[in-house]
């Protein structure tokens, strides 16, 4: 069997066996989409235009993140405490393999949230889309860099220690991260984290595929998020093998 067909019959049994978490996943999704902008639309009033694009652009890359970087490391992280990674990795396929389809899942998996976000976005905030040609390709690299980095923090740090990080990641990706706001805002040594953090690239390159007569994507960020990307897979894929 070519590493392809292996890749896809290990995505296909992740999704059977997480298919009763499905559906709480899609509510999941819709709650995250419509609950940031309206629950951000409340904190501003009625925003000028500029402030109105930030908030509906913000939605979806929050979903996208938060799946990625919240959701995926918890599920991993219970597989690693009830033993069911352990018996995936007794099967006879590649660790790579093994990734490659678990962060298939969860890219798959995000992208009905960003969907939704925008919707809701483009419904509360009266907005008009441009959307850019590349706006799929550069939502599958946001929502599968943030998979792959919480893969990797899952991977790499026992589960407690994991699922704190989860949580406080989802404090710092609403309040304290330039998503659904301008990161002039930010104190400057908070600015200067985010330069070199993922969480920014990925906001931006949403912004720009949404609305790419509005706001464009610097090459500095796209560098920043596939070097992410990159450096998170490797670490995955160590940690598999070195428990192998």
């Amino acid at each position: 069997m070519t590493a392809v067909g292996q890749v896809l019959l290990l995505a296909q049994w992740q999704f059977r066996r997480q298919a009763t978490f499905l559906p709480l996943m899609v509510v999941v999704q819709v709650f995250m989409a419509v609950a940031t902008v309206i629950g951000y639309g409340l904190l501003v009033g009625d925003p000028d235009p500029a402030t109105a694009l930030f908030l509906a652009t913000g939605a979806p890359t929050v979903t996208l993140i938060t799946i990625g970087l919240v959701i995926t490391p918890q599920l991993l992280s219970q597989s690693r405490t009830e033993g069911s990674l352990d018996w995936m990795r007794t099967l006879p396929v590649p660790r790579s393999a093994f990734l490659a389809s678990d962060l298939l899942v969860w890219t798959v998996l995000a992208l009905p949230g960003m969907v939704l976000g925008v919707v809701a976005g483009v419904l509360r905030f009266d907005i008009d889309l441009s959307p850019a040609p590349w706006l799929v390709p550069g939502s599958l690299l946001v929502s599968l860099t943030a998979a792959a980095v919480g893969y990797a923090m899952a991977s790499l740090l026992a589960p407690a220690l994991a699922s704190l990080m989860t949580q406080a990641l989802v404090f710092v990706v609403l309040l304290f991260s330039p998503v659904s706001y301008p990161a002039e805002r930010m104190p400057e040594w908070l600015q200067s984290t985010h330069a070199w953090l993922p969480i920014e690239p990925m906001a931006q390159l949403v912004r720009a595929g949404l609305v790419s007569e509005e706001f464009t994507l610097p090459t500095r960020s796209l560098v920043v998020l596939l070097v992410w990307c990159a450096a998170s897979v490797t670490g995955a894929i160590w940690a598999l093998r070195r428990r192998a």
